[in-house]
């Protein structure tokens, strides 16, 4: 077994021993709770959304950056919800008797306690995880082209692994984005050397065999426990997105894409489109007399802005946002760091994605979805589609005002940024789940919550 995997399972375990020792705990402490007695089956049910929340933040993945401020915020987020949603289904849905009815105090303190405590203990074992681990290694079997790209696309996804380059073909490697040729090896060499400390091997799709010796030993080693994937799968299976070099019009005719093949999963996401947007229009209502009148004494303005955007099927509307600009905002076709067009009560909307709430009332009418790829401007749709191929692909789902490129991705300010976040709204067409959205939803909480839009 290895460490990631122990380290999952020992989270998952402390986190049903932390729910039940600081519940009885503070329920002792409160007087509700007799400690010869405490409860336990009654704390199915917290513990059940605990690892429902916990799980949607990858709080199980030996790969997540468990010392990171994102992912403490994410894991405060989490267990907010986990409270919320608690005490929404004990007090609200579950008929009265439920054991844990008694304080709702109880269950509050239980779970603000909780956050630091889970947090804590995460932070230590990830934290002696790393110390004693060993150094590790992807090995990279490809050209030299995408043997560099690869290891330039680990780095902007802080990956720890250091990256063997290696390649099977007879070649005169050159140097290439400044790397020497020095740091291509030999498969054999490094199957050799490095065995017992690669994480993963990864193979570049090429019409070229590979030598008998070699495709041996990888099967060797995937049998043993040293996963092999090709470049796709690994994209998708460790960054979450599909690689545009792969596709092709055939691309659509593989598994998956219920939320555009499956009517019941889109018909599904529609109903709760229209009961969420609902809440949501009625709980944000109040805010925006303040909204609009800020924005109206800054300039003198109008309060919203509209624009034509591309929609599902390629069908064109027009999207409704509070005005973060100003009115004659003429210029970049993309917002800018410290752009100028932008006013002071825009920038605060920005950061906190307050201008989107209008955009409610573009998923009442069905324009748009709560969740899915960003609704891009029409004119910026028709360039795009000329110079990046199935491009179109993504127009197969309603546009959302939040999504899985969104909270991966920064925001894109060029073709190559946009080329980016098309790989992960692919995939995010591909294995829509009702999970994923979840997901989805508590990474936008935390990108309102610390101002990071832009």
């Amino acid at each position: 077994m290895t460490q990631g995997k122990k380290l999952t399972i020992a989270l998952v375990l402390l986190d049903a021993v932390a729910v039940v020792l600081v519940f009885n705990l503070i329920g002792w402490a409160y007087g509700v709770i007799d400690l010869h007695h405490p409860v336990v089956a009654a704390l199915q049910l917290p513990i059940a959304i605990h690892f429902l929340a916990v799980y949607l933040i990858d709080g199980y993945n030996s790969r997540s950056d468990m010392m990171s401020v994102t992912y403490a915020s994410l894991h405060l987020i989490a267990l907010v919800g986990v409270l919320l949603t608690t005490l929404l289904l004990t007090y609200a849905i579950i008929p009265a008797g439920f054991t844990l009815q008694t304080s709702r105090l109880v269950t509050s303190f239980a779970y603000l306690a909780l956050i630091p405590i889970t947090l804590g203990y995460r932070r230590f074992f990830y934290r002696q995880l790393l110390a004693h681990q060993q150094k590790r290694y992807f090995l990279f079997l490809g050209s030299p082209e995408s043997c560099v790209a690869f290891r330039q696309e680990c780095e902007k996804t802080s990956m720890k692994q250091t990256v063997l380059y290696t390649t099977h073909e007879t070649f005169t490697p050159a140097p290439v984005s400044g790397q020497a040729a020095s740091v291509f090896g030999n498969v054999v060499d490094y199957l050799k050397e490095y065995a017992g400390a690669i994480d993963a091997i990864i193979l570049r799709e090429s019409a070229h065999e590979l030598p008998p010796a070699v495709a041996q030993r990888l099967v060797e080693l995937h049998f043993s426990g040293v996963p092999t994937y090709t470049l796709e799968l690994f994209q998708e299976v460790y960054w979450r997105k599909i690689p545009l070099y792969r596709l092709s019009q055939t691309w659509l005719f593989q598994e998956g894409f219920q939320i555009a093949r499956e009517p019941v999963f889109e018909r599904l996401k529609r109903v709760s489109d229209l009961f969420l947007a609902a809440l949501g229009f009625v709980l944000s209502a109040p805010l925006y007399p303040f909204i609009a009148a800020a924005i109206w004494l800054e300039d003198r303005g109008p309060v919203f802005f509209r624009q034509p955007r591309m929609g599902r099927n390629h069908v064109p509307f027009n999207i409704v946002k509070f005005r973060t600009m100003r009115a004659d905002d003429a210029g970049d076709r993309y917002t800018q760091p410290n752009d100028t067009r932008v006013t002071r009560v825009g920038r605060l909307l920005r950061a906190t994605r307050l201008d989107e709430i209008p955009q409610l009332w573009n998923v009442l009418v069905g324009d748009m979805s709560l969740i899915g790829p960003r609704a891009e401007w029409v004119q910026l749709v028709a360039d795009y589609e000329k110079q990046i191929p199935c491009y179109h692909f993504r127009h197969l789902v309603r546009p959302g005002i939040t999504g899985w490129a969104q909270v991966n991705y920064p925001y894109g300010a060029n073709l190559e940024d946009t080329q980016r976040k098309l790989e992960y709204d692919l995939y995010y067409i591909r294995y829509f789940s009702f999970v994923l959205d979840a997901s989805i939803v508590l990474k936008t909480s935390h990108v309102m919550l610390f101002g990071k839009g832009r």
